[in-house]
């Protein structure tokens, strides 16, 4: 029988992870920034708002924030949490994506074109390759050893 020792790391304090929550918000939406000028210098309308900093900015605060939450509350309650984060992350990147393709399919906003909609799933991207390896760094995960 193989007995299994989990350490559990150290918990950051409170203003190291608040800091660090700041600092991943503040990359994300700069560099969503970019995505969008991007997009707008290849064509994609200014009339199409989900592009305007004003309509990513709040949205990208709330993802940031919302995504630890839940990754602490995972840290914290999960017996294999490094497993399910594992499988969770690009689920949720996949799902995330779903309404994007319907505004593109639906050309339901002003200035709807795929190229705005390519931009706008960059972004969903960007926000996840920026805050996964934070929360690495800010909410460790427990390592299993043998």
């Amino acid at each position: 029988m193989s007995h299994q020792l989990v350490a559990r790391p150290a918990r950051p304090s409170g203003l190291v992870v608040t800091g660090g929550l700041i600092g991943t918000v503040a990359v994300a939406v700069a560099v969503n920034a970019v995505v969008a000028a991007i997009a707008h210098a290849a064509g994609a309308s200014d009339d199409f708002q989900p592009l305007q900093l004003s309509a990513y900015a709040p949205l990208t605060v709330i993802g940031v924030l919302a995504a630890a939450a839940a990754w602490a509350i995972i840290r914290a309650r999960s017996a294999r949490p490094n497993r399910l984060l594992r499988t969770l992350v690009p689920v949720v990147l996949v799902v995330s994506l779903i309404p994007d393709v319907m505004v593109g399919v639906s050309a339901s906003r002003p200035g709807t074109s795929w190229g705005a909609v390519i931009a706008l799933m960059v972004m969903h991207v960007v926000v996840t390759a920026v805050a996964v390896p934070a929360y690495h760094r800010l909410l460790p995960l427990p390592t299993t050893q043998h």
